[in-house]
């Protein structure tokens, strides 16, 4: 079977270019969008995560701002800086970077954001808001968020049919199941206690991988024609990058597919930008 792949890299640049377009109308206006990233300790990864988020601001004509803190921030001085981004009304979404280092409660940072300018849709506000359909209030999740533009971008309808989520994160896993289910799929979570679990991805339409581990979903627990859409972003034995999918395999069997690199990671990025335009309308 030739599967479709879905390039992520060509979609992301497309929305990158309408939000420009945005961002430079609301800036005529006096209303630049802008973002503030605040990162804690040296984390390689997140070092990487938050300059590529830098570059994407730029060149979309956000205003980006970069808050960078040393490994042993203190809980409160970092709650200090959002609480100011708070105020700044020239910062429209926060975004911290996860993880962070084990002297700081994550969750109670995360709430301590504006929901307002919770452009990462962490906040309990924004999962409430996914919970109850309030679209026109708090964020989706860049990631899940993502998968559905891709998705919508390969004229896959979800109504009806049965989606596969594999992960149950509050990042990915669990506000990806929301979205889905709102779009009418018949949604099933599964996760590191479920037990069969080939027997279940079997059945899916949509099969959605986000468990964090390299090449775990494997040609034989695919449907035949499902559309695999690979969240996970992993290294192998050998250090090279690669998916929570085994592509080479599962493309064979597969009717629509998405790679790694190339495919979830740049729309996380589009999406954060889009939720940081939304942001700077609403505020």
């Amino acid at each position: 079977m030739n599967s479709t792949i879905i390039d992520g890299a060509q979609l992301a640049a497309a929305l990158r270019a309408q939000y420009r377009e945005q961002a430079l109308q609301l800036t005529a206006q006096g209303r630049q969008p802008g973002l503030a990233v605040i990162i804690v300790g040296d984390n390689p990864a997140s070092r990487v995560y938050v300059r590529n988020k830098g570059k994407a601001c730029e060149a979309a004509g956000f205003h980006s701002r970069l808050i960078a803190l040393a490994e042993n921030t203190s809980e409160a001085a970092l709650l200090g800086h959002v609480q100011a981004l708070n105020r700044d009304a020239a910062i429209h979404g926060i975004l911290v970077q996860l993880p962070l280092p084990a002297q700081i409660d994550a969750q109670r940072v995360i709430e301590a954001i504006n929901p307002a300018k919770d452009v990462d849709g962490f906040h309990v506000a924004s999962a409430g808001a996914l919970l109850t359909g309030a679209t026109d209030a708090g964020f989706a999740p860049c990631t899940p968020a993502g998968v559905m533009a891709m998705l919508k971008s390969a004229k896959i309808d979800p109504t009806g049919l049965h989606a596969v989520v594999i992960g149950r994160s509050n990042i990915v896993g669990k506000p990806m199941a929301l979205l889905l289910l709102a779009a009418g799929a018949t949604v099933t979570v599964c996760h590191s206690k479920t037990r069969d679990l080939g027997a279940i991805t079997r059945q899916a339409d949509i099969l959605v991988a986000a468990i964090g581990k390299p090449r775990f979903v494997t040609a034989d627990m695919v449907k035949p024609g499902a559309c695999v859409i690979d969240v996970g972003i992993n290294r192998d034995a050998d250090g090279k990058l690669c998916g929570d999918v085994d592509f080479a395999a599962v493309k064979d069997v597969a009717g629509t597919i998405s790679p790694v690199p190339g495919g979830v990671g740049p729309m996380t990025i589009a999406m954060l930008l889009g939720n940081t335009l939304v942001a700077a309308k609403r505020q």
